[in-house]
This record gives C-alpha cells, structure tokens and sequence, in this order.
C-alpha cells in the first residue's frame, strides 16, 4: 500500500477555505484584494493620521461596482451576499474605515431607498449612488438613544404636502461629505425615512473631530432645523423601526465578514514579523509563547471565516435570521479585537507605530466593536432567542 502524500497547510489559509468559493468568488475577491494592495495599503496609514478619507478614492470603489454590489437593478452590480461579504473582509484588510464607508453608502444609505422607497425613489437615486455620483449617509443614533434606537427624540411633522423636520442624530458616517442622509424620525405615523438633501435648509453638519479611532472615516453630527421635506422623499414602504433595523442587519452582515480581514491583516503583521525580528540570537517566532500566540490568532481567523461564509451562503439561500447575524458580528468582532491585541504584543514597541497596520486596526476596532450594535446588546440579543426571555430591561 503506497503512502499517503500530505502538502503543508498554507499559513495563511490553514483550512483551505479558498477550496470553498467558486471561481467567481475568488476573481471578485481577488480583485478587491488587489486593489486595497495598490491603491489602499501605502496610504492608509497616513489618512488615519491625518484624519480624512480621500473622495477620489469613493469613485474609484464605485467603478469597481462595489456600491451597493448585492442589489438587484438600478445600476447595481447584483451579485451574491457571498460575494459582498468577501469584498467587505478585503476593503476591512485595508481599514475599517474604507469598509465602513462602503457598508454606509451600500447598506445603509441604499439598501433602504432600495427596499422601501417608491419606484420613482428609486431610479431617481440609485443609480447615481452605485456610481458614487451621490454620496449618502444614514442618521438614526443620537447623542441619547445609541443602543435604544426607538428613543430618538427627531421627529417630523406634516406641514402641508411637506414634512418639517427637527432634531439631530451623532456618530453619522460620511456626515460632511454626503449629499443625501436617510434619516429616521418619530412621526404621528410612526417611525418614518426621509431621504433629505444635505444642501437643505436648516440642515447641518458638524465633523466630529479628535477621534482615536476609525480616523480614516469621516464622522459627523447632523442637526436639523425646520428642514422642509417633501411628501415624494418620504420612504412609503415603512413606518416602524423595522426600516432601520432592517438596514442595521444589512450592515451588521458586512461587519461579520469585515471583522475576519482585520484580524487576517494583524495576524499576517504579526507572523510576518516574528519571522524576522530576532532575539536572543534566534526568531522570536521561535519561542513557545510566540507561537502560541500566533497558533490562536490563525484558529480565529479560519474559524471567523467560516461563520462568515456559512452565514452568507444562509443569506444567499434567504434562510439567515437576524439573530445568526447577531451570532457572526458579536464573536467576529471580539475575536478580531483580541487578536490585534495579541498581534501588538508580539510586535512590542514597534506595535503602536503606524508603519505597521496592527494599532491602527486595534483602535479601529474598538469603535467596531461599538458600532451596529454593542457587544452586550448582541449577547442579549442572543439571549433572548435561546431562552425567550427579553433581558434588555
């Protein structure tokens, strides 16, 4: 009986979890991979420091197609969750905050002109947004209602055949650079979406500055001041926060996967890294506590990996819950954080400089770990669907 012949797993796909993307998949991910290596990598460090996010570079992501990429018509590109999920954990491998700008404008700023909006919304808008002609943003959290999004206090009135709209929303990705926010207000009808024209008046917004974290994203709070509102930019479709929640998840699904090219970013860093660095005349890579690190930080990103892809390949069959959302953007992000952490050690001192990605990705998460979403309101979330008891008051 001849002997069985074994090749060296890769270390940076150790469970060859390429082998489960079709050839599609791998061209789509692969040129998305390309194109964070040319035009993100050798200038990222420098737009995190300096704090912006070059316009220029939102075209370029929109001739790729990457705009609202898993929408079906109106100049969308129409392609699997898979799909998108992989370009998100590529954008992510580059920065969070290029992920981030994609999810805003794909997910949450088209996603619900897309499923809400009226045919006339729809292809006034769409279109001009998957050419990165129109740049949005999505205001639901304010400064009091961050993880009890149905507190808002922004609210909007009939005047007429038009809305008048009062109130401010925080933390708004994009916000200085838009040219439409989708914003959610408290009506008399419920909880309403109003597509509203950043250049209106009594409309406001104010970058948020001195960040230590997602810096290479624009951020901003929105104040409105009697903002007129036409009848006809009213999304029809909703009138509860099942709107915005249901952006949330479109997002959230983005984060599951963008999460696993973070932590793939820091751990690569960190191998790479302790191949070379040298002490005590030997590879620190070498030493046992090193390696241990290094064995955690690849298990969690294989494994980050394969929720991500068995929850997209869910979406994709149209069998994915909210919940298994939860499930993904909880343990993705937690795991992604710690091993950036664990990533810095191994880099020591040269760990918090930025002409290594790892505390920069390490800060990032941080706010990732935040956003769309705490920690704790995911684990409740998760709570609730295995016990059936509500925990959140």
């Amino acid at each position: 009986m001849s002997e069985l012949s074994f090749t060296r797993p890769s270390p940076t796909d150790f469970l060859a979890i390429d082998s489960l993307l079709d050839d599609e998949e791998v061209m789509l991910r692969d040129t998305v991979r390309q194109f964070v290596s040319d035009r993100i990598l050798p200038d990222i460090g420098e737009w995190w420091e300096d704090g912006v996010f070059p316009r220029e570079v939102a075209k370029e992501m929109a001739a790729m197609g990457l705009f609202g990429m898993h929408l079906e018509g109106y100049g969308c590109a129409g392609t699997s969750n898979v799909a998108y999920g992989l370009a998100c954990t590529e954008l992510e491998y580059g920065d969070s905050g290029v992920r981030s700008f994609m999810s805003v404008q794909g997910s949450l700023s088209m996603f619900p002109i897309w499923k809400f909006g009226s045919e006339e919304q729809k292809e006034t808008w769409l279109p001009q947004m998957a050419a990165g002609e129109v740049i949005g943003c999505f205001g639901l959290t304010e400064a009091d209602s961050g993880s009890d999004p149905s507190s808002m206090r922004t609210n909007a009135k009939r005047d007429g055949s038009d809305w008048i709209l009062n109130g401010s929303k925080m933390w708004i990705t994009n916000g200085t650079i838009a040219d439409i926010a989708v914003v959610w207000a408290r009506t008399d009808e419920g909880i309403r979406g109003f597509i509203v024209p950043t250049d209106s008046k009594g409309f406001e917004a104010q970058a948020i500055k001195h960040k230590a974290s997602l810096r290479a994203s624009v951020t901003a709070e929105l104040a409105f001041t009697d903002v007129r509102v036409p009848d006809d930019f009213v999304l029809p479709d909703v009138a509860s926060m099942r709107g915005p929640l249901s952006c949330l998840n479109e997002a959230r699904f983005g984060i599951l996967f963008g999460a696993v090219g973070a932590a793939r970013a820091c751990y690569e860093s960190a191998l790479a890294y302790a191949g070379e660095r040298t002490q005590f005349d030997r590879p620190i890579a070498g030493f046992q506590l090193t390696q241990q690190k290094l064995v955690d930080m690849m298990v969690s990103v294989n494994r980050g990996m394969l929720v991500s892809l068995h929850l997209g390949r869910m979406k994709d069959a149209g069998t994915l819950t909210p919940e298994q959302i939860s499930f993904g953007k909880m343990d993705n992000v937690r795991n992604a954080l710690e091993a950036a952490r664990t990533a810095r050690s191994i880099l020591g001192g040269n760990g918090i400089t930025l002409e290594y990605p790892v505390f920069r990705h390490m800060a990032n998460l941080e706010t990732v770990y935040t956003y769309e979403g705490t920690n704790e309101i995911h684990t409740l979330i998760l709570g609730n669907s295995i016990t059936g008891l509500n925990a959140f008051a």
